[in-house]
């Protein structure tokens, strides 16, 4: 029951901590919107990252090889989505700090809106479906009861989710450090334009 712990908390935060397109999406969130939707954001990674890992649990190689047959195109469909999100984010910007708003608009209406978004676009990951499988693959010879697999998925979510919290806090906290329209401007600049640009890299892979 340790070892499952201990390999699940290990699991979520290697799959959580490199700073990818999501990273940057749930700082630029909290910083440019509101801590609430960066939470959001933060909470819908974290629970993509729990189902996937319970799905390895339960399938284990038999989904990892399902998932690697289409993951070309799902980085593809991924890829796309990012530029869809960077670009608005630019345009939401630029034109709130034309108007003098305070406040730019969020990518999603509301904060449920926000989570489902976020689940929605981490799924498309197939990197994760198979870092988790390889992972469950590489334990089955250990006999995993199904108490270890359940605690192997909670660490590995509570893992992930810590992490993301983290990211959402430390975004609100520098956006707090922007509060001028033209700090605004340049952390939601600065935050698209990675976001765009980690977009075209995955494209660029997935071509490849």
């Amino acid at each position: 029951m340790t070892e499952a712990l201990l390999t699940g908390l290990l699991a979520g935060y290697g799959i959580a901590m490199p700073v990818g397109a999501m990273a940057v999406l749930i700082v630029t969130l909290s910083a440019q919107v509101s801590w609430r939707h960066g939470m959001a954001a933060a909470l819908g990674v974290a629970t993509a990252d729990g189902l996937y890992a319970l799905v390895a649990v339960v399938g284990g190689a038999a989904f990892a090889e399902g998932i690697t047959a289409v993951a070309r195109p799902l980085r593809l469909v991924s890829a796309a989505v990012l530029v869809l999100i960077a670009l608005r984010g630019l345009v939401s910007a630029v034109r709130a700090h034309q108007a003098r708003t305070e406040r730019p608009p969020t990518v999603g209406v509301s904060l449920s809106r926000t989570y489902t978004s976020m689940v929605g676009l981490t799924l498309l990951n197939p990197v994760t479906i198979v870092y988790f499988g390889a992972l469950v693959v590489g334990r089955q010879a250990a006999a995993s009861t199904t108490a270890a697999s359940a605690v192997f998925v909670a660490a590995a979510f509570a893992a992930s989710a810590s992490w993301q919290v983290l990211l959402a806090s430390g975004g609100a906290l520098l956006g707090r450090l922007l509060t001028g329209d033209r700090g605004r401007l340049a952390m939601a600049v600065l935050g698209n334009s990675v976001i765009l640009l980690l977009a075209v890299r995955l494209a660029w892979t997935a071509m490849a």
